[in-house]
């Protein structure tokens, strides 16, 4: 019962995690953030191959989702200090996110909630290709969604890498204490075998 509630457990979680990645790499590809799109389709891979192996009885998948958590923990937590822009990350100067390609922000920039967007006419500072926009009356600054949404990221990692931990763990138990029971085939037991040697009886008259 203990497995079988680890199972159920994790598979609801990776339901999770594919669910909130599904979403983010939607409103990723409407801001043009090429590497969140990038990290998004290998963690959406990485969620997918965790619950095959978690269906399938294959540790080592969860053992390589595990290690993938880890490395997803650390680029949401990159993007949240991207976003408050600790140390040296300014929002203004690098474009990490696209790749330095373009000077596209986040996509809840203009349509968060309660935003009102207003167009600057004849702006000097606006390339060729882009225009200039004033953003206001918003009732939570974009900043603050992406950093909520990678929160929410680093939530579902750690819970998820505490439980393909143990459902990794059981399974290789089960496949340790399955080689065993087979072991006896190793001192190649046989069964016993009849003879097929015949004796011969006197016949009296």
């Amino acid at each position: 019962m203990g497995k079988c509630d680890g199972r159920c457990t994790l598979l609801v979680i990776c339901s999770l995690q594919l669910v909130a990645a599904l979403q983010r790499q939607v409103f990723d590809f409407l801001g043009y953030q090429w590497a969140p799109i990038l990290a998004n389709f290998l963690h959406i891979m990485a969620v997918i191959l965790g619950m095959f192996g978690t269906v399938q009885f294959r540790f080592r998948y969860l053992i390589f989702y595990a290690v993938w958590l880890v490395i997803w923990v650390g680029w949401n937590s990159f993007i949240i200090c991207f976003y408050l822009e600790v140390g040296n990350l300014s929002q203004d100067r690098d474009f990490l996110m696209t790749f330095n390609t373009s000077l596209h922000r986040s996509w809840w920039m203009e349509h968060g909630p309660g935003c009102l967007v207003t167009p600057v006419l004849d702006s000097r500072m606006a390339p060729d290709d882009h225009h200039v926009i004033t953003v206001s009356g918003c009732l939570l600054d974009y900043q603050y969604i992406e950093v909520l949404s990678s929160a929410i990221q680093i939530l579902l990692a750690l819970f998820g890498f505490v439980y393909a931990c143990y459902v990794s763990k059981v399974f290789q138990d089960d496949e340790d204490s399955f080689d065993f029971i087979g072991g006896f085939d190793s001192y190649g037991y046989q069964p016993p075998q009849k003879s097929s040697h015949l004796q011969l009886q006197p016949l009296y008259t």
